[in-house]
């Protein structure tokens, strides 16, 4: 346990907090955008999934061309979002159990796509895809420890953080965002003033799935060399409920990520000391969990408050 703290406050630790978040960050800023027009998008799972085997596919089938895997991993996501966008929008389906059936899809069709493509039923170790590079940042780098930390990080980990204050700005800075939480609140009321409901929430999934699909290119094209069976493991849930806990708002949803990122991490030390496995794959689920239990408490106190005050108040009138 001593050597668990000892690795916890360290550079190394720090650094890699900031790297196995940022699929979990693009996820949650993906949730956030779909649940503020009201279309729920339970389908971050199978969009990173699809994503990720595309980019993996895609570069290391065109000679290891990174333009060629981005492209084909934001197009593989985005098939993803507009089948739930169709299936949701279009048909009538329950958008949830539309999202449970895509991700279900995914699980599956991502290793049948694999095994087609390259023979082999667990990875892409055939292929060589392109990797995003590093990138050291003038001036930081050569801050003591601060520069350790957040310097030579990946391409997309700073495209994550940068995202949040872009989603932030889209949706309180620009005509967009107005309407997509206008929707989001109130769809009947948004139609009445001539916003067009269905217009807006398919925008809101297809940007909702650009996001997930860059935490799916991250996964396959910068985390790992290449794609391998379920790699996603749970992430899009995991940001589900980071943006729950960050109610839906860029910023606390970050922190969120972040914490959930440091549990991420901190199983992967566990992993390098030889502790079971199966107590080291729960960890990050157990945080999860005992997040969401925190802030389910938090809110059903905030709320009690909030009618006691409301109560004391009308008994004043």
């Amino acid at each position: 346990m001593t050597s668990v703290f000892q690795y916890i406050f360290t550079v190394e630790f720090a650094y890699s907090v900031l790297r196995v978040t940022t699929p979990i960050l693009f996820a949650a800023l993906a949730s956030i955008i779909a649940e503020r027009s009201g279309a729920s998008n339970i389908a971050l799972e199978g969009i990173m999934l699809f994503a990720a085997l595309a980019g993996a596919a895609g570069s290391g089938l065109t000679g290891g061309s990174l333009f060629c895997g981005f492209l084909f991993a934001i197009l593989g996501g985005l098939v993803i979002a507009v089948l739930l966008a169709y299936f949701g929008l279009y048909l009538k389906t329950d958008i949830i159990l539309a999202g449970i059936a895509l991700n279900t899809l995914a699980a599956g069709g991502t290793v049948f796509l694999m095994f087609a493509l390259t023979g082999d039923k667990g990875s892409t170790s055939s292929l060589k895809p392109a990797v995003f590079p590093k990138i050291e940042l003038p001036f930081i780098e050569n801050i003591p420890v601060f520069g350790k930390i957040f310097s030579g990080q990946n391409t997309l980990t700073y495209i994550a953080f940068f995202m949040v204050f872009a989603v932030w700005a889209l949706l309180f800075k620009t005509k967009l965002g107005l309407r997509l939480r206008a929707v989001g609140e109130n769809a009947e009321a948004a139609a009445s003033v001539g916003i067009h409901v269905k217009k807006i929430q398919f925008t809101a999934l297809l940007i909702s799935g650009f996001l997930a699909s860059l935490g799916g290119a991250f996964l396959s094209m910068g985390y790992m060399n290449g794609f391998t069976r379920g790699m996603v493991s749970g992430r899009g849930f995991i940001a589900l409920a980071a943006a729950a806990m960050g109610q839906l708002s860029p910023l606390p949803t970050m922190l969120a990520s972040l914490v959930f990122g440091f549990f991420d991490a901190l199983s992967n030390i566990l992993a390098a000391m030889r502790i079971p496995d199966e107590f080291v794959k729960i960890v990050p689920y157990m945080a999860t969990v005992l997040g969401l239990i925190i802030f389910s408490a938090m809110r059903t106190l905030r709320l009690k408050k909030s009618k006691k005050l409301a109560l004391n108040g009308e008994l004043n009138k």
